[in-house]
């Protein structure tokens, strides 16, 4: 039982991260009020094992690579905002749906939403501390990361998952094409504005 204690601050550490607002969350807002919740669960999982594969990377070396390589890590923002700008101006600029056929469309894809987050800066940043800061240093390097890692999205789902259902509630309120231009809009430019954080 002592060498799992490191669970439970890991869990209040995701949780504070996951829950609150940032690239992924805003648009799986978007996502659940355009598409619904059963189709934005490629998203949601694709932002998981995203996470996973790049947190466990994380410990196997890979944030050793912004230490060596400064230049990595700004490469990595650029890539990451321009990626951002594109997927804020795919969300600003969606079609309102058909108010009789909600949920059709083409939501982020489990692979987009995996590729994006070794992209997104808030990911890397969250995955380096949890790793610093929670991944024991006794016993098997590799089996401690994945249980790491896998635990860390095991308390993510929930929350991220929160989102999405905050974008299906906000959706029953958008009743006319204009309401859903303007929505789009709006999470267009929220999203976007990850940037100024990103680069700032």
């Amino acid at each position: 039982m002592e060498a799992l204690a490191f669970l439970g601050p890991a869990a209040l550490y995701m949780i504070s991260m996951t829950i609150t607002p940032g690239p992924n969350n805003v648009m799986l807002t978007a996502s659940g009020a355009n598409y619904g919740f059963r189709r934005t669960l490629p998203h949601i999982f694709g932002i998981l094992g995203g996470c996973f594969v790049l947190f466990a990377g994380i410990a196997l070396g890979l944030g050793l690579l912004f230490e060596r390589y400064p230049l990595v890590q700004t490469m990595l923002r650029i890539v990451g905002s321009l990626y951002l700008l594109y997927l804020a101006w795919r969300i600003a600029t969606a079609p309102p749906p058909d108010l009789t056929q909600r949920g059709e469309g083409h939501p982020l894809a489990f692979w987009q939403a995996a590729a994006f987050q070794f992209a997104n800066p808030k990911a890397w940043v969250m995955g380096l501390a949890l790793m610093a800061g929670f991944l024991p240093e006794g016993g098997n390097t590799l089996a401690n990361a994945l249980l790491l890692a896998g635990f860390a999205e095991l308390i993510a789902l929930p929350c991220i998952a929160l989102w999405a259902g905050f974008g299906i509630a906000i959706g029953r309120w958008l009743d006319t094409p204009r309401a859903w231009r303007i929505f789009n809009a709006l999470m267009g430019a929220l999203t976007a504005a990850c940037v100024i954080f990103i680069l700032g």
